[in-house]
């Protein structure tokens, strides 16, 4: 990593972002060919694999010893390995891209030693972009040429105060059947109901439909934690960089595992907090108590 400029691969990811942006907006999802991978909602689009097939290439011209793993050419059993290594999605969230609800964004990672060190997130129908390296701190930017906010966006963090007082994103996935399933919607009743029936009683649960822009959200401290299952690498890889400079967590989503792979597929995402964040995970993974979700690479 010596010789790899952090600096300048972020530069050109927001440059590439900008541009990916640009051909999102300019496709009508009603005219795009649109085909499935596992089942009726994981769906894919031509946009996600021109816009895949764009940023590969500009990567490539700019940074030609570095490896790449986008989800549109991902082969199974694939594995991240410890070469700097781009993680790319080129459209996180491409059921609200089918569907024109503006809440998609691309995600451009870079993967050192198998761990997140630039990530940048581009939602071009809000004009959001998030941006952090390793080590220089995570910003947002509400609108090009705006001047970038810090993160967390608020200056003194509250205190995590336990599920009782946060806001969870939380996302349905695309298995919709089985012991994930299964696992998933019993934690999800049990966060939002009544602590006089056995629940958390959480302020609310929220889905933005891209793990990326939920991670994100997390790192602005906007929302105080998010659980997730079934995701990949290119889902958080770039939001992790930014959780992590903006003070946040990322531990397993199943329990007592504090420090989870980039690939494990199973992650809970913690806000910056001066105090809280050990408890919340804890009380977190006492919800969902023995039981674990099973994905595998």
């Amino acid at each position: 990593m010596a010789d790899l400029d952090l600096q300048a691969v972020h530069d050109e990811m927001v440059a590439i972002a900008y541009e990916a942006g640009r051909m999102i907006l300019s496709a009508n999802p009603a005219d795009l060919d649109t085909g499935t991978k596992l089942n009726s909602v994981d769906i894919v689009t031509e946009a996600d694999q021109a816009v895949e097939k764009m940023v590969s290439g500009r990567l490539a011209a700019s940074f030609p010893s570095v490896s790449f793993m986008g989800e549109e050419t991902y082969k199974p059993g694939m594995r991240l390995g410890p070469e700097p290594t781009f993680v790319v999605d080129p459209i996180d969230g491409t059921t609200n891209f089918v569907h024109s609800f503006p809440n998609a964004c691309i995600s451009l990672g870079l993967a050192v030693q198998r761990s997140p060190v630039v990530g940048v997130i581009y939602n071009p129908w809000q004009d959001l972009l998030f941006t952090a390296i390793k080590g220089k701190g995570a910003y947002m930017t509400r609108s090009k040429g705006t001047t970038p906010q810090k993160l967390p966006l608020a200056k003194s963090p509250r205190p995590l105060q336990g599920l009782g007082t946060s806001l969870i994103a939380v996302e349905w996935g695309s298995d919709r059947e089985g012991s994930n399933f299964e696992l998933k919607t019993d934690v999800f009743k049990k966060l939002a109901a009544s602590r006089e029936s056995g629940g958390s009683m959480v302020h609310s649960l929220r889905s933005l439909g891209s793990a990326a822009l939920n991670i994100a959200a997390v790192a602005a401290g906007q929302m105080d934690a998010y659980w997730e299952g079934g995701c990949w690498a290119w889902d958080v890889c770039a939001g992790w960089c930014l959780l992590a400079e903006a003070g946040g967590r990322m531990v397993s989503g199943n329990p007592g595992n504090w420090d989870p792979e980039l690939e494990s597929r199973v992650y809970l995402a913690v806000r910056g907090a001066p105090t809280g964040q050990k408890d919340l995970v804890e009380e977190f993974w006492k919800v969902i108590g023995d039981r674990k979700m099973g994905y595998s690479v």
